[in-house]
């Protein structure tokens, strides 16, 4: 599957927002998005342009666009996801545009100028899961499968293998563990 630049920014994005409220280890959902300033750290990690003072009614949208987000990775079927996207690309008045800004070349941008921050990723970010949607790839939206994980992530692997959200940490740690009991019950008499 092809994604370019900006969209593979999008959708890390989302992915990001999504586990700003994801379980922790123990299963309870964490609020990592709990002040201005985990949202100011969030759009300097994101790299969300065209932001300017963030309020605390931008921290709620944030939150509010999150859950739809979080709903369409949960979606039963893709007529479900579609619907949730259409709705919140359609709320966050969506009016594609190329800029060229910052150093990037030319691009699309999908909010409107002026967009809050929660209009800006809900534009961008709802455009690029429409992309995967419309290319028929809608499951490689995933839950890590880890039993005390569940942190979303987009599967880009070419044969749509990965299972999950990090490799090295949660994939890693439950070959180890499944390497360890296979040696300790090859060594029980």
């Amino acid at each position: 599957m092809l994604i370019n630049h900006d969209t593979r920014c999008a959708l890390d994005a989302v992915v990001d927002l999504v586990n700003t409220a994801a379980p922790g280890p123990d299963g309870v959902v964490r609020e990592e998005l709990a002040d201005l300033a985990a949202l100011r750290g969030f759009v300097e990690r994101n790299d969300v342009s065209g932001v300017g003072d963030l309020r605390e009614r931008d921290l709620t949208a944030v939150r509010a666009v999150r859950g739809r987000f979080t709903e369409v990775f949960a979606a039963k079927d893709t007529a479900a996801a579609a619907e949730l996207l259409n709705a919140m690309v359609a709320a966050a008045g969506t009016t594609p545009r190329l800029t060229d800004h910052d150093g990037y070349d030319w691009h699309v941008h999908y909010f409107a100028p002026g967009a809050s921050v929660a209009e800006h990723l809900a534009a961008d970010g709802g455009m690029a899961l429409a992309f995967l949607v419309v290319a028929g790839e809608r499951e490689r939206l995933r839950r890590c499968e880890a039993p005390d994980c569940g942190r979303a992530f987009v599967d880009l692997s070419r044969n749509r293998s990965r299972r999950y959200c990090d490799g090295r940490t949660c994939g890693n740690r439950l070959h180890v563990a499944a390497y360890r009991a296979r040696r300790k019950g090859a060594a029980a008499p």
